[in-house]
């Protein structure tokens, strides 16, 4: 089963790598929102780490982090719905995964306030980006929505990985996804400069 889960793992570092950011899909409402972050790698590796994080740092974070990165997300996305600028957005996005990743992969254990500022600082480069292009959407609030339920789901997935953290071998497998999400978070670092 290790062996599996490596190689997929190892694979989604071979695929073509995606813009949680570009405007493309957004158009369609709820199920564009949805689609939109499962299909943006940066998007996926920092919100599974935001879970991951949580589960290694335990309760009260194990909710608290993944409550923060949407609550501040919010913000984020009303920045950039009011137009209001916001430099390096991209590397911004890109330094969550590498970051988060390296926390996971060390099982970083800073006190939870800071723990929630970390999360919250990249949840405003996250929503920023997509708050920016709501205004383009046909039905924001449909996508919003979406958008937040499948960052959520994600944020869950990360939490339910994050759990194996209660076996030796768990704990490896942990470690090992937050090398390769901040592997990621380095090529999307790369990408975005």
């Amino acid at each position: 089963m290790l062996i599996r889960i490596l190689s997929c793992m190892a694979l989604l570092l071979c695929a073509a790598p995606l813009s949680a950011h570009e405007a493309a899909d957004i158009a369609g409402g709820f199920s564009s929102g949805f689609m939109h972050p499962i299909l943006g790698w940066d998007h996926v590796a920092a919100m599974v780490a935001v879970g991951l994080w949580g589960a290694i740092l335990k309760n009260p974070a194990l909710w608290i982090l993944p409550i923060t990165f949407p609550l501040v997300m919010a913000v984020g996305g009303a920045l950039g719905l009011a137009g209001i600028p916001l430099a390096g957005v991209e590397v911004g996005i890109a330094a969550s995964a590498l970051v988060l990743g390296v926390a996971v992969l060390t099982a970083l254990r800073p006190a939870l306030w800071l723990a929630a500022i970390v999360v919250g600082c990249f949840a405003i480069f996250h929503g920023h980006a997509h708050g920016s292009e709501l205004p383009q959407a046909a039905n924001p609030l449909a996508y919003s929505l979406g958008f937040v339920i499948a960052t959520g789901l994600l944020h869950l997935a990360g939490i339910a990985f994050g759990l194996l953290t209660k076996w030796q071998l768990g704990q490896a497998l942990v470690r090992a996804g937050g090398a390769i999400i901040a592997i990621a978070g380095a090529w999307f670092l790369i990408q975005a400069w």
